[in-house]
């Protein structure tokens, strides 16, 4: 459940994101000024039952979401530390071609409540879940990037797709990023100590170094601008630390090996052969062999941020999926 606090937090948290805000400009701080609005507002939310930009789930935690367009809906799920801004140019372009598009903000990320319990991946799938249930989601496309691919697999795992077409996963988690006897490909759990020691110690400057391998900064002839790595450092501060440190387990440590089993649906799978994130060959591939049917995409010399980083091939590749 969450704490009472949690449950009052978007009006607070919207004062305090609009103070982060003058640091950084009007201009990025036009969406955050935005949020102030919505979060009031969200105060009045039924659970349920959506109030404008908010959704109050079971527990009471209030779940931001942007709603756009008309069309087969298309729902994306952000990665970590990062919200649903992180496929605006997604929503854009598919929004332009005919199709709803919806994003919400993790628990604990974003606009959202920033939960002390709850940070977890069933409790994701299930907060996903009520937004399809409140929005009446029908035939959807979901698409999720690193820890939302997770999100994806496990709502697919544990509530089926009978509101869901197909499926989109990028540079995604599943079946576990950690080092196990079954994937012994994984990364050692020392790894996502060190992310979690870098998240406590400063989190600020952990955001900021994180930009350089997670969008390739690092690559020769990488083109990689301030804006991109601004936008990242913005959308991880607006989180909650106690619910982003949580996510650090949720998306390193479950294991998506059975919820991927289930996949009935045409799923595509997109994955960088030089992200430095989320390394393909104990995700990508693997996710390849386990999804019934499956297609792999695989970007030569793409890293993890594919959505800002080689934006029009993925929106090329998404729209393509969806039309066929």
């Amino acid at each position: 459940m969450t704490t009472e606090n949690s449950n009052r937090e978007p009006s607070t948290s919207a004062s305090r994101r609009a103070v982060l805000a003058g640091g950084i400009g009007l201009a990025a701080a036009l969406p955050v000024l935005a949020a102030t609005g919505e979060a009031e507002a969200a105060s009045k939310a039924k659970p349920g039952k959506p109030n404008g930009s908010y959704l109050t789930v079971k527990d009471g935690t209030q779940i931001y979401f942007k709603d756009w367009g008309l069309g087969q809906p298309v729902v994306f799920s952000h990665g970590w530390p990062l919200t649903g801004d992180a496929w605006d140019a997604q929503m854009q372009f598919m929004g332009m071609n005919g199709y709803r598009t919806i994003a919400h903000d993790r628990r604990g990320h974003g606009r959202s409540s920033q939960t002390w319990d709850g940070n977890h991946m069933d409790q994701y799938a299930d907060d996903l879940a009520e937004l399809f249930e409140a929005l009446d989601l029908k035939n959807a496309i979901m698409i999720g990037h690193s820890t939302g691919g997770g999100e994806v697999v496990r709502y697919l795992g544990r509530h089926g797709s009978k509101r869901v077409a197909k499926a989109i996963l990028v540079g995604a988690v599943p079946p576990i990023m950690a080092k196990t006897d079954a994937y012994p490909g994984g990364l050692p759990i020392d790894v996502f100590d060190g992310i979690r020691a870098g998240v406590l110690a400063d989190r600020s400057q952990f955001f900021k170094d994180l930009t350089t391998p997670f969008f390739g900064a690092n690559r020769d002839g990488a083109k990689v601008s301030q804006g991109m790595r601004d936008s990242f450092w913005m959308q991880g501060m607006m989180g909650g630390l106690k619910s982003e440190y949580d996510c650090i387990k949720a998306f390193s440590e479950t294991d998506f090996t059975e919820d991927l089993k289930k996949i009935a649906i045409p799923t595509l799978i997109i994955h960088g052969d030089d992200d430095q994130i989320v390394p393909i060959g104990n995700s990508g591939h693997l996710m390849a062999e386990l999804i019934p049917g499956a297609k792999l995409k695989v970007y030569k010399g793409g890293g993890h941020g594919l959505a800002q980083t080689a934006q029009a091939d993925l929106n090329a590749d998404i729209l393509a999926f969806a039309k066929g």
